[in-house]
């Protein structure tokens, strides 16, 4: 029997970009999010949040958002729920996970919606288990050595890196599960 890596999902793929690095004093900006359920089926969420604050041009030079941009955004009091429902029984996946669930939390506390209860893994862990020694972890890098694409050109775009991380995960998950193949317990 075949199994595919989704067949232990659900699995909710997501991505932030926000104002700057640190949780507690930048807010996000960007939520996108990926959903396979345990049958393979795909669902996407996206959504710009306006933050309620400027955003520093370094952070925006990186993902191109700007206050323009944020100004009919939802907050993410509004963002949140709607992101946990999405999220709902499934597994969060995020790449560098420790970075974006550190924003999720802080958020979803901030705005007293609880916190993310379940199941969270890092793409960049399994990543590095399966393929040690590469140079750089980061999306750029793993993007240009596995020969991957983002769709529009555009890295820190939320959407853009699900759809990044979904790939390097798909790779990743493949690989393990070849060889749990190959040797079996």
């Amino acid at each position: 029997m075949n199994k595919e890596w989704f067949e232990n999902g659900p699995y909710t793929f997501f991505d932030l970009e926000t104002t700057g690095m640190s949780p507690t004093r930048d807010r996000i900006v960007e939520i996108a999010a990926i959903r396979y359920g345990s049958g393979g089926a795909e669902s996407r969420f996206h959504s710009l949040v306006n933050p309620g604050r400027h955003i520093c041009g370094k952070s925006s030079s990186v993902h191109g958002i700007t206050d323009a941009m944020l100004e009919d955004a939802p907050r993410f009091r509004e963002v949140g729920p709607k992101f946990l429902e999405f999220a709902e029984n499934s597994t969060l996946v995020a790449h560098n996970a420790r970075f974006d669930l550190g924003f999720l939390q802080e958020s979803l506390l901030r705005n007293s919606l609880g916190i993310w209860n379940g199941l969270t893994l890092d793409s960049m862990k399994f990543l590095k288990t399966v393929f040690p020694g590469l140079p750089a972890y980061n999306l750029r890098y793993l993007t240009e050595h596995f020969g991957m694409r983002y769709r529009d050109g555009k890295a820190h775009r939320a959407m853009n890196d699900v759809e990044i991380t979904v790939e390097i995960f798909k790779m990743t998950m493949g690989k393990i599960i070849t060889k749990a193949k190959l040797n079996p317990q």
